[in-house]
């Protein structure tokens, strides 16, 4: 093997550090070579640390180089490392990238430094203090301390930038560095000079960008705006002026290809998964059919996600014919291609119930962690997939006895005939992709421990029918029939359905899910298509998140913790104020936890005071100021680098979502009202209004150009909050084009004599008591309670029909239904509704509000109106 370094690469650290770890192991040859200088024929770019293996075959990503030494250590992989080399090569190294820049190349010291990196120091930290162990991974040094300690040497070596506070990284960072491979690789990369043996190397690589997910503060950026260059601001002046005229001409819209801000053609679709076992156990808890309750839960589904504004493009359903269609021929063909077991099963029969039950009818103690309500299938726990017969304990869930381990023949899917074929696609597919750390992590994991076959068939009347002789007793297994959901509701969508999911050269698949749900849509289907050979587009960007948790402990709907879909709307909470708040917390690293504290905090702080503020006062000024027409805007240089800077965080928006980094994207449209607030407050228009006309043509430029940013942000608001970003719209008359598309650049999109129209706030205030009244109203038990109330209400007299004062359950459900139906007069008023209409549901709240004052002991309230002179 040959190990090729460069004088002052800050690669060749933890490589060199690696290398001396499994010294002995291997025959190593050492070359340094200069940093322009192309190691690796095939790379475009000259690229160091490379390490040349015995076969001729070339290693040349620093993580990559370190793993293969350790490996020769005997080293064993595990997650956690994994999850730390990932997080690496992701969010540390693009902000200590910057930091070594501005140190190196820039001159700069202290916080300008520092600052891009902190937040990456304290969450190593954390972790360290979380774990309460010496290292990342453990008690033991693993491959994620070395590739960690060697991109922070050069800049931790100097103790101004490693701070004190952060005493774990302190006590684990010296430790690395007082052992001997660390040491030696520190002498032969730096030479005694420190930080500064970088400089040659650092000094011929570009620029790095500003590293993303920034910390979010009320102060100015003042460090961005240094470091942008006079050709950015030239180019952000130079889009701005061409303003309306950049935009491209609007795409009819034209279904099933539906093209969206960015102008691409995408289709969005959704649906319920609607077979297997948990639809006949809630079909015999409802005294329902299967079809009835499939029937019944679509129409709940699709109006939660309707009352959200989530724009499916389609939301289907699996009980169709399409659907039967389509997975009986991917079945068949890999029936006949040999990928298809036949076996008998050891299965637990219910004699009571006479018959034999599948995974979800049986639950028990998992075998691998002791949790004491595992299902059939997967313990919700540990997250590990089961085989029902291994539970300890198990009981029918029908009815609760003991069920006994009898024989049944079943189809098994023969993944060990398909991992080859699984592992060449994640090879081709995995480069340039965006599957999140954690989807990445379980589908290696599986393939660690070697794929075993996959039963795909029970004994179920409820699914999709095997055909297949003997099997006509049969359907199939829900994991291997609902991924296919996506192809049938494509299907009864638009006969072109095979254009988008049999054409993988030119269809981009983006899937959203829950970490548990990765093992099928990352193992199990992809193997079916691939073993079924019909050309079936796979998914290119595997987005899992972590879990969501509720305040201090778990959702659970059977206990009535947590708010779910249902129930969000009768909360008194508009839509995109839970949009906004779910996205800001979404749990895309690791698991978050919703707050109601929290989201008072965030809505009264981000969105009223942050967001709403800035908007509210850039239409205001050009109303109150201008008579509603935007003024002309006469730009100094401050005017022209605050142009260079919203362009620049525009587009890390666009990177963000790109990178499907949703929760991040949505902090930079936070990030540019707050330098919308910093412009108006700094420049006072409301002051210079009143002043010369030199004054006054200021206040007209900042009151311009503050409108236009506003502009700006309802467009980058449509995917975060709909109803908001069309308010926006319609209060600032934005022309139609500007509303559609979104580019790269920010444009003046409201020129000078551009009409508004009439101004008003866009959020408002939660208050302690309204908060508090949901925390304690979902916090555990009320749910039951009061569906039993309205269960017993429905059959009895009104109190207001019997005199009588009713006990605190009925006041909070008569407070639960005000609440309700104020909303919806709320938004058929916001809607312009017609007047009968508006006029009735308004009746239907009087009423009720004379029944809870009642219920309250107070009288009636006389109906309000308007007093006669």
């Amino acid at each position: 093997m040959r190990l090729f370094v460069s004088e002052g690469a800050p690669g060749s650290l933890p490589v060199l550090a690696a290398a001396g770890r499994a010294r002995g192991r291997a025959e190593l040859l050492i070359s340094t070579v200069g940093p322009e200088d192309c190691v690796v024929p095939f790379l475009t770019r000259p690229k160091v640390p490379v390490l040349q293996l015995d076969s001729g075959n070339y290693l040349f990503s620093t993580s990559a180089i370190c793993r293969y030494f350790f490996l020769l250590s005997g080293w064993e992989q595990d997650d956690l490392t994994n999850q730390w080399l990932e997080w690496e090569a992701t969010e540390l190294q693009p902000a200590l990238s910057a930091a070594l820049y501005y140190l190196v190349v820039q001159g700069k010291k202290g916080e300008d430094v520092l600052g891009s990196v902190r937040r990456a120091l304290t969450h190593i930290d954390h972790s360290l203090r979380r774990q309460n162990c010496s290292f990342l991974a453990g008690e033991t040094e693993s491959l994620a301390d070395i590739v960690l300690w060697g991109a922070l040497y050069p800049l931790l070596q100097d103790p101004a930038y490693l701070p004190e506070e952060l005493s774990a990284l302190h006590s684990w960072f010296q430790t690395l560095s007082t052992q001997e491979p660390c040491q030696r690789a520190a002498e032969t990369v730096l030479k005694q000079q420190g930080v500064l043996a970088l400089r040659p190397y650092l000094q011929k690589q570009p620029q790095p960008s500003p590293p993303e997910g920034r910390a979010v503060t009320n102060e100015p950026e003042e460090e961005e705006l240094a470091i942008l260059s006079e050709e950015e601001i030239a180019m952000a002046v130079t889009a701005w002026e061409k303003g309306l005229e950049s935009l491209p001409p609007l795409r009819p819209q034209q279904n099933p290809v539906y093209s969206r801000l960015r102008q691409w053609n995408t289709l969005y679709l959704c649906g319920t998964d609607e077979y297997g076992t948990a639809t006949e156990t809630k079909a015999m808890e409802e005294g329902l059919t299967p079809q009835e309750i499939c029937d019944k839960y679509h129409i709940i589904h699709a109006d939660i996600y309707r009352w959200f504004n989530i724009s499916f493009d389609v939301f289907g359903r699996t009980t169709t014919p399409q659907q039967t269609k389509i997975t009986q021929d991917i079945f068949q063909r890999l029936l006949a291609r040999g990928f298809v077991l036949q076996d008998t099963v050891e299965q637990l029969r219910c004699e009571r119930c006479a018959r034999f039950l599948a995974d979800r009818f049986v639950e028990g103690v998992c075998p691998f962690c002791g949790f004491e309500e595992a299902r059939g299938d997967q313990c919700d726990k540990c997250g590990k997939l089961i085989n029902a017969v291994e539970l300890k304990k198990p009981q029918c869930k029908v009815c609760r006895s003991c069920p006994v381990v009898k024989s049944s023949q079943h189809l098994f899917l023969d993944l060990p005939k398909l991992e080859k074929r699984l592992e060449e696609w994640l090879g081709r597919t995995l480069p340039g992709s965006d599957w999140t750390p954690n989807a990445w992590f379980i589908t290696r994991s599986w393939l660690r421990d070697g794929l075993k076959p996959r039963c795909i068939t029970r004994d179920l009347k409820w699914g999709t029918p095997v055909p297949l002789e003997g099997f006509e007793d049969k359907v199939f297994y829900v994991w291997f029939d609902a991924t296919i959901g996506y192809l049938s509701i494509t299907a009864n969508y638009t006969d072109q359905w095979e254009r988008w999911w049999k054409n993988p050269e030119q269809v981009d698949l983006y899937q959203f899910m829950a970490k548990d749900n990765v093992p099928f849509h990352g193992i199990v289907f992809p193997c079916s298509a691939l073993g079924a050979e019909d050309n079936y587009t796979l998914v290119s960007h595997l987005i899992a998140t972590e879990y969501l948790n509720y305040e201090d402990g778990k959702f659970s709907k059977s206990r009535g913790v947590g708010v779910f879909g249902d129930m969000a709307q009768d909360t008194g909470i508009p839509a995109d104020i839970w949009r906004f708040y779910l996205l800001y917390m979404r749990p895309e690293g690791q698991d978050s936890t919703f707050s109601w504290t929290d989201m008072l905090l965030k809505n009264n702080s981000e969105l009223l005071n942050n967001l709403g503020n800035f908007i509210n006062r850039a239409g205001m000024f050009v109303s109150k100021f201008f008579g509603g027409y935007v003024p002309e805007m006469v730009l100094t240089p401050d005017d022209q680098r605050l142009l260079a800077h919203v362009t620049l965080e525009l587009r890390h928006y666009h990177q963000l979502l790109e990178k499907v980094r949703i929760r991040d994207a949505l902090r930079s449209i936070l990030t540019i009202s707050r330098h919308g607030n910093q412009y108006i407050q700094v420049n006072e228009p409301w002051k210079q209004i009143k002043g010369s006309e030199a004054d006054r043509q200021r206040a007209g430029t900042v009151t311009g150009l503050a409108v236009n940013i506003a502009a700006l942000l309802s467009v980058m608001l449509q995917p975060y909050m709909p109803t908001v970003s069309a308010t926006i719209q319609a209060q600032l008359q934005l022309p139609p084009p500007a509303c559609s598309i979104l580019l790269t650049n920010f444009l003046c999109t409201l020129p000078a004599g551009h009409q508004i129209g009439t101004v008003s706030p866009l959020f408002q205030k939660l208050e302690n008591d309204q908060i508090e009244s949901l925390r304690q109203r979902f916090g555990g038990g009320q749910l039951e309670e009061t569906l039993d109330l309205k269960a017993k209400t429905s059959l009895k007299p009104t109190v207001a029909e019997t005199g009588t004062t009713a006990g605190p359950q009925q006041i909070q459900a008569l407070m639960d239904e005000v609440t309700k139906q104020g909303n919806i007069v709320r938004e058929l008023k916001a809607q312009k509704a017609d007047k009968n209409q508006v006029a009735a549901e308004v009746a239907k709240l009087l009423d009720l509000k004379k029944q809870l004052a009642v219920a309250e002991g107070k009288p009636p309230e006389a109906p309000k109106g308007k007093k006669k002179k």
